[in-house]
């Protein structure tokens, strides 16, 4: 299994300086990837669980490539709607060819309705300009003389440069949990991304990612990835509260390997770890623990 970390773009430890150690300090410890999080604004509703502060994804994991070599640089997720789909298709396009091909773009369609509203985007259509916007994205990273004309974007007679690195183009990786999410992983991504899902719910969503593949003549079904809370516990510690619902991972080093084999059984094969830290300096204690005394006791 691979292992992934997100670093703090948003919520109370984003700051220039923690970001960068994070990322650095990441790589160092042998973590395979280093993650980010996507919100434009803060409706004032949401300020509890973003925080105020909210770094811009590509632009921090352009930072995080200067400041490394090695690690993959993702998304958990872009929220695809919320940008011009020609512009991010440069950025990434741009991000994969500069750090050496390392991006993976995690997508999703969004869920903050005050948040669309103050970006321009019909919520009732984010769905729609999601698929839409992936399919441009692709062509202008795959075509010599890319053109394509939809309800949202039209565009012919123009050149398309840097083409993304990795061909045909960063690995995409769908975010969700819904029958959508699930369909849009199997017309577009290499993986499925969920946030905290129980062993039940990813036997099920793999299952029906298997069918959606079988109707759709995909010969191989999306892999299974997961984003989730964690929190290496001490003797005494209690189980600490979700930032996004639903499990976390929690507890001694012995019952953490349980749990994260348990995953690996349902086929998740690249974990995600938001470690649940009050500060920075927890923050790359709970890293350190994990990368030193968990990990190597994973199969």
């Amino acid at each position: 299994m691979n292992v992934g970390v997100w670093i703090p773009n948003c919520r109370h430890l984003a700051t220039p300086e923690i970001i960068r150690s994070t990322a650095i300090r990441a790589e160092h410890l042998g973590y395979d990837s280093i993650w980010v999080s996507d919100h434009v604004v803060v409706p004032h509703a949401n300020v509890v669980n973003f925080g105020e502060t909210v770094f811009d994804p590509l632009v921090t994991l352009a930072v995080v490539a200067g400041a490394t070599s090695r690690v993959r640089l993702g998304t958990t997720v872009l929220i695809v709607p919320y940008r011009n789909p020609v512009v991010t298709a440069k950025m990434v396009s741009s991000l994969d060819a500069l750090s050496g091909g390392r991006c993976i773009l995690g997508i999703g369609a969004g869920w903050v309705a005050a948040e669309s509203v103050a970006l321009g985007v019909p919520f009732a259509e984010r769905g729609a300009m999601t698929d839409e916007y992936l399919e441009t994205m692709r062509e202008l990273w795959t075509s010599r003389e890319p053109s394509f004309t939809g309800k949202y974007t039209q565009f012919s007679g123009l050149v398309f440069e840097p083409k993304p690195l990795q061909k045909p183009y960063p690995p995409i990786w769908v975010g969700g949990h819904s029958r959508a999410a699930l369909r849009r992983t199997v017309q577009f991504g290499a993986a499925w991304h969920p946030i905290n899902r129980s062993p039940e719910e990813l036997r099920a969503g793999r299952a029906e990612l298997t069918r959606l593949s079988k109707v759709r003549g995909r010969t191989e079904p999306p892999t299974v990835t997961l984003r989730n809370d964690v929190r290496v516990l001490r003797p005494g510690q209690s189980v600490p509260a979700s930032t996004h619902g639903g499990r976390v991972l929690a507890g001694e080093r012995a019952a953490l390997v349980d749990q994260i084999v348990e995953l690996a059984d349902c086929g998740v094969g690249h974990l995600v770890l938001e470690f649940l830290a009050a500060d920075g300096h927890e923050l790359v204690e709970q890293m350190t623990t994990f990368a030193e005394q968990v990990r190597p006791r994973l199969p």
